[in-house]
């Protein structure tokens, strides 16, 4: 019995001693300014230039691909805020990137427009109840 006990012991001690460690450099504003708000701008004001040449499709890209993994970003331990509904809208966050990432790939300007209002959303949810300066709308009138 003991064998078995120090075993799992002995495994779990290689699984704990390999598990990564991230060294985050910007705190979650620096990485929303910096990061998050140019890439998905570049998304959410698409119709304004749009892409023509391939160099301006892989901007596009390399924008979506950066808006999503960013929500790999908002995931690490020292950023998440709760386990519920920071995680649940972040992943929501990355799931729509994902798609405009892939639309991009394709050169579909239509199934980037078509996520751009639930991406646009998936932001206002969040910054909604997690950034205590974001401006709070009133109730809307009941008839």
């Amino acid at each position: 019995m003991r064998v078995i006990g120090w075993l799992l012991f002995a495994m779990a001690s290689v699984a704990v001693a390999q598990a990564p460690s991230f060294q985050p450099v910007g705190s979650m504003a620096e990485l929303m300014v910096r990061i998050i708000y140019p890439a998905s701008d570049a998304l959410f004001y698409i119709e304004r230039d749009p892409p023509k040449t391939d160099a301006q499709w892989n901007a596009i890209r390399a924008q979506a691909l950066i808006l999503a993994e960013s929500g790999n970003l908002m995931l690490l331990p020292n950023r998440v805020r709760d386990q519920e509904d920071w995680v649940k809208e972040t992943k929501v966050m990355i799931d729509l990137a994902a798609t405009e990432y892939r639309a991009a790939l394709a050169k579909d300007m239509d199934g980037i427009l078509a996520v751009n209002d639930k991406l646009v959303n998936s932001c206002v949810v969040c910054h909604a109840q997690y950034r205590k300066d974001y401006p709070r709308r009133a109730p809307a009138k009941q008839n």
